[in-house]
C-alpha cells in the first residue's frame, strides 16, 4: 500500500532502514542494569499527569543501555526532613516535577534539601527549578522565609515571583510564558556538558521566574546561575556548587525527548544517577589494620636433654 501511495503521489521509495530500532527494541529488552529515580510531585496518583517526563526518563536510560525503574512519591508525604531521609534513601536520582499551586511545596523543599545534602543527582524542571532556588535561599543563603508569591505574597524574600509582565494582572488564562525560548549557558557547566554547546533553544510554560533582585545574595551564597536568555531578562538554569550533579531549569526538556534522541539532560541525569549507584555500592576501604600482614607464626624453640 505505502508503494503503491508513494507511485501515486511520484515520490521516491526509499528502502527502511529499522537497525536503530531493532537495536532500540533490544536495549529495552536486554538492559545492563537499572537506575533508581524517585520523582517526588503533586499529581503522581494521575497515571498520564507526567507522560511526557516519564517517557524522558526512559530515554534517559536507555542511553546508557540501561533500565528507569521509577517509584512516584506523593511530595505531601514527605512533611519532615527525617521523613525525606527515611523515603529517599537508596535512590540512584530524584526528579522534583513542575505543577501548579501551595499543595506539596514544602515537601518538595524537604526533597531538595536532602538531595542537595546527601549528592544524591536531582533534577528540577519548571517548579522543581523555583523551588530549588526557594531551598537555597533558606537553607544556605539564611533567608530563612524565602518563597515564591505564588504560595505566600506576603512574603519577605520573594526569590520566586510572578513574570514582570504580569504584575496587576490576575486572569488565569493566555498569562504564561509559553513556547520555544533561547538561552546561554555558562562554559563548564553541568548544563553546558550535557547539551556540548553553549545555545540551545527550548519549551516553556510558566507564570512565576527568579526573581533578579536576589541574584547577587545567592550567588554570593555559592548558587550557580549557569543558563540565561540572551538579553540577561530570565534566568533558565540554577546549579548547586561542590554536587556530583544537581540542575533546575524552568523550561521543560521532557518535550523534546525522542526514544532514538533522549533529551541531553536527561541523558545527563541518569549517567549521574548511574554514577551514584556505583559509588554507593563501592565496597569501604579496608582500614590500616585489615590491610597489615598477620604477623608470621614462629617454631618453638627445641626441647634440650
Amino acid at each position: 500500500m505505502d508503494a503503491q501511495i508513494l507511485r501515486l503521489l511520484k515520490l521516491k521509495d526509499h528502502p527502511s532502514n529499522m537497525k536503530p530500532w531493532l537495536d532500540l527494541v533490544h536495549r529495552m529488552h536486554h538492559p545492563v542494569g537499572e537506575a533508581r529515580i524517585a520523582v517526588v510531585g503533586k499529581y503522581v496518583q494521575l497515571e498520564d499527569a507526567y507522560k511526557s517526563l516519564r517517557e524522558a526518563l526512559l530515554h534517559g536510560g536507555l542511553a546508557h543501555n540501561h533500565k528507569t525503574v521509577l517509584e512516584w512519591i506523593e511530595a505531601e508525604e514527605i512533611d519532615s526532613a527525617a521523613t525525606a531521609a527515611a523515603r529517599l534513601h537508596g535512590y540512584d536520582g530524584i526528579l522534583v516535577p513542575g505543577g501548579f499551586g501551595k499543595r506539596g511545596i514544602q515537601g518538595m523543599v524537604h526533597t531538595i534539601q536532602y538531595a542537595r545534602e546527601h549528592k544524591v543527582p536531582f533534577f528540577g524542571i519548571c517548579l522543581g527549578m523555583q523551588c530549588a532556588t526557594i531551598e537555597y535561599a533558606r537553607d544556605v543563603a539564611g533567608l530563612k522565609q524565602a518563597d515564591s508569591t505564588e504560595f505566600d505574597p506576603q512574603s519577605p524574600h520573594r526569590v520566586i515571583y510572578k513574570l514582570r509582565e504580569l504584575l496587576g494582572v490576575d486572569e488565569m488564562g493566555g498569562t504564561m510564558r509559553l513556547g520555544a525560548w533561547p538561552c546561554k549557558l555558562e562554559p563548564g557547566s553541568f548544563g553546558h556538558k550535557a547539551y556540548g554547546k553553549l545555545e540551545i533553544s527550548e519549551r516553556h510554560r510558566h507564570r512565576y521566574e527568579f526573581n533578579r533582585d536576589y541574584e547577587k545574595t545567592l550567588v554570593a551564597a555559592g548558587l550557580r546561575i549557569t543558563g540565561r536568555t540572551p538579553d540577561e531578562n530570565y534566568v533558565e538554569i540554577v546549579e548547586a556548587p561542590d554536587h556530583p550533579w544537581f540542575l533546575g531549569c524552568q523550561f521543560h526538556p521532557e518535550f523534546k525527548s525522542k526514544p532514538l534522541e533522549p533529551h541531553p539532560l536527561f541523558a545527563a541525569f541518569i549517567g549521574a544517577a548511574l554514577e551514584h549507584k556505583k559509588e554507593r555500592l563501592r565496597p569501604a576501604p579496608a582500614s590500616v589494620a585489615e590491610r597489615q600482614p598477620a604477623p608470621a607464626l614462629r617454631a618453638a624453640p627445641r626441647a634440650t636433654a
